[in-house]
């Protein structure tokens, strides 16, 4: 199963007798918990818009979009694509939640560019078990986006797909460029 980054991956556990990532997120928290004060915030997006994209580190979507926090739901996966857990989450967004628009954004230099179901198989020759998720890679990238924005608009548990737009954000530039 050989899959190549657009750089090298930091062993996050070189040092087995220190602390681990896990233990300086939890560190981290302690400290942003001492000024943590609760707004008062309600679970319904202000600006009333769920965000379907990639998981990719190099996407920071508040900063691009301009969000603060309570602004947007966010659902992140590989490859930023419509599956059907994305339904899942988009449908609890519009109906319990109240959002009515859907941004998708795919982005350059997806992990997913290029890979194949090959990598499904690969992984239940290593495990003894075929995954029961497709890896819903592509190489089209624009052609990906448009797929996903048809799988949301088609969708029967979404009562809101009037305002569905795609776009493809480019890690060099920043800059999103929208897919029609």
């Amino acid at each position: 199963m050989t899959v190549t980054p657009d750089r090298p991956t930091p062993n996050a556990a070189a040092d087995p007798a220190g602390p681990t990532i896990i233990d300086r997120f939890v560190a981290a928290n302690r400290e942003y918990a001492v000024d943590f004060r609760d707004g008062g915030m309600d679970a319904r997006p202000v600006q009333r818009i769920a965000v379907v994209a990639c998981m990719d580190a190099r996407l920071d979507l508040f900063a691009a979009l301009g969000l603060a926090l309570g602004d947007a739901h966010v659902i992140r996966n590989a490859g930023g694509v419509v599956t059907d857990d994305t339904i899942r989450s988009l449908t609890i967004s519009q109906r319990a939640l109240g959002t009515r628009s859907i941004a998708l954004i795919h982005h350059t230099g997806c992990g997913l560019l290029g890979l194949t179901e090959d990598f499904r198989r690969e992984l239940e020759l290593e495990v003894g078990q075929r995954p029961q998720w497709a890896v819903e890679a592509f190489v089209d990238l624009d052609g990906d986006v448009r797929q996903s924005m048809q799988r949301v608009r088609t969708s029967p548990f979404l009562p809101h797909t009037d305002d569905v737009r795609g776009f493809v954000f480019d890690v060099h530039t920043g800059l999103l460029r929208e897919i029609r």
